[in-house]
């Protein structure tokens, strides 16, 4: 498990580069938790739960909303901001139209496909229509990948454990 641990510290930025941002001088002092940083079972699980969260989320700054979750919950911070770019700009579209096609689904609502219109006035005109289904996929996707995310780090992290227990057993029975 540590080789694990110590290949993600390598990976993101320590509090000390971060903090010696000039830019980041107001908020610094919430910076300086030793939570925001830590790599284990807790902190991690909680980044990419917050950050899978965030990526759903269809607003333009979700590594900001990520950081802000990160802190108020005590995540590990360069993991959560991390996670969001699962939404980067090669997976925005199909994972927003998934979340449209969804919400669709979910409120029974049908959209032809020749009604659609590629243009910021068919946009705008229709954004009633489709706004609502639009936003509970995303709210629904931002839920269950959440806990996925949670749950599939709590269950690979547990495996590790066990397998790296198991393997000390076997070398101090041989």
């Amino acid at each position: 498990m540590h080789g694990l641990k110590n290949r993600v510290r390598k990976m993101i930025p320590d509090k000390e580069s971060i903090g010696s941002n000039k830019g980041l001088r107001p908020i610094r002092h919430l910076l300086g938790r030793a939570t925001l940083w830590s790599v284990n079972r807790k902190t991690v699980s909680l980044a990419v739960s917050i950050g899978l969260f965030a990526a759903f989320i269809p607003v333009p700054s979700q590594m900001l909303l990520a950081a802000i979750f990160a802190v108020w919950m005590k995540a590990n911070l360069p993991i959560s901001v991390a996670t969001v770019w699962v939404s980067n700009p090669l997976t925005m579209g199909p994972m927003f139209y998934f979340c449209y096609k969804l919400g669709a689904w979910l409120l029974d609502l049908q959209l032809a496909a020749g009604e659609v219109e590629w243009s910021i006035s068919w946009l705008s005109d229709n954004a009633g229509k489709i706004g609502y289904p639009f936003l509970l996929g995303c709210l629904v996707c931002s839920w269950v990948s959440a806990i996925s995310g949670f749950v599939i780090v709590r269950v690979v992290w547990n495996f590790m454990v066990i397998s790296k227990w198991k393997a000390r057993q076997l070398r101090n029975r041989g």
